[in-house]
């Protein structure tokens, strides 16, 4: 097990953090020195090939903190303390989870997003930081799916809890704080945590995973084709995560790899382009437009039309 002076080098502390500029990706050894705190405790030597471990003890309050992706399967377990913990891509809006022990975290890839948090309780927050390699993760899935692995991938969640898989990185945390671990015990523990990841939150895709994560493609057409169907509704990005089985916060990533826009963007589009339509189509006044897309207001709906369209409504149906 390697001691603070020896891994002081990978795991900087927050306010060293803001000086090291974040790449996209990461391996799993060097995202540390990303995330801040202090390691409490690192994985060393030959036990840990499969699977990798620390321990951070967090600050009390972070204003914001960017984390690289990494391509290793990466679970974060809420050891000590409770907080309210945000996250999000970009300058998408916050999403906020109530994180406590036994919350976890499970990402699959991406890139840079930003996190904050407080904590709300006098105990220390600490977490357990876990990477599984990709190798043994995709023996899982190969196990669990047989020949239809190669369609397989896990899905991302926030802020979930899963007695099981907690009951594992318990057995897990034993090891890690042991002088020498065992590796027939780590491996063994890792095997299990990966063949239960496979088991409970794995899914079918209709195409094999390439690049960037991003929604399947039979449950995009299922999200885009109920978005085309209540386009007039107020956008709700709870709803449409909710029906992609996703936490909000993975469902906008996963959604715009896979689109290339926002959901919320989308959703603004769909809209547009059906203004459109029915411009060009009916003698619908513009108020009428607008108050069949969901537009209580007509002039937000106009608004919004000269800014995707560069014309307003009145001047676009005079130009078809």
């Amino acid at each position: 097990m390697a001691n603070l002076s020896q891994t002081a080098s990978l795991f900087r502390g927050i306010d060293d953090s803001s000086s090291v500029q974040v790449p996209e990706t990461t391996s799993a050894e060097a995202y540390e020195s990303y995330i801040g705190g202090k390691c409490l405790r690192a994985c060393h030597g030959e036990a840990w090939r499969e699977i990798k471990a620390c321990i951070i003890a967090s600050p009390r309050v972070v204003d914001n903190v960017h984390l690289p992706g990494v391509s290793e399967t990466f679970i974060t377990w809420t050891m000590s303390g409770e907080a309210e913990f945000q996250e999000r891509e970009g300058n998408r809006p916050w999403i906020t989870h109530r994180i406590k022990k036994g919350s976890f975290f499970l990402t699959t890839g991406g890139g840079i997003y930003d996190c904050r948090w407080e904590a709300l309780t006098p105990e220390p927050f600490e977490t357990m930081l876990v990477f599984v390699e990709l190798p043994l993760i995709q023996r899982a899935l190969e196990e669990v799916f047989g020949a239809g692995a190669k369609h397989a991938r896990l899905r991302d969640l926030s802020a979930f809890t899963d007695a099981d898989l907690n009951w594992l990185m318990e057995r897990l945390h034993k090891e890690l704080i042991r002088r020498k671990a065992s590796p027939l015990l780590v491996q063994s523990i890792a095997q299990a945590i990966a063949i239960h990841l496979a088991r409970n939150y794995a899914e079918l895709a209709s195409e094999p995973h390439t690049g960037s994560p991003s929604l399947p493609g039979f449950k995009l057409r299922q999200i885009t084709d109920w978005m085309t169907q209540h386009m007039e509704e107020d956008f709700s990005l709870g709803q449409l995560a909710a029906k992609a089985g996703l936490s909000k916060f993975h469902f906008i990533r996963l959604f715009k790899n896979a689109i290339g826009e926002s959901p919320s963007r989308y959703h603004t589009h769909l809209r547009i382009d059906a203004a459109r339509r029915l411009l060009r189509e009916t003698k619908k006044t513009v108020v009428e437009v607008a108050l069949d897309l969901g537009y209580t207001n007509p002039s937000h709906f106009a608004r919004l039309f000269r800014r995707q369209t560069g014309l307003s409504p009145s001047d676009y149906r005079q130009q078809r």
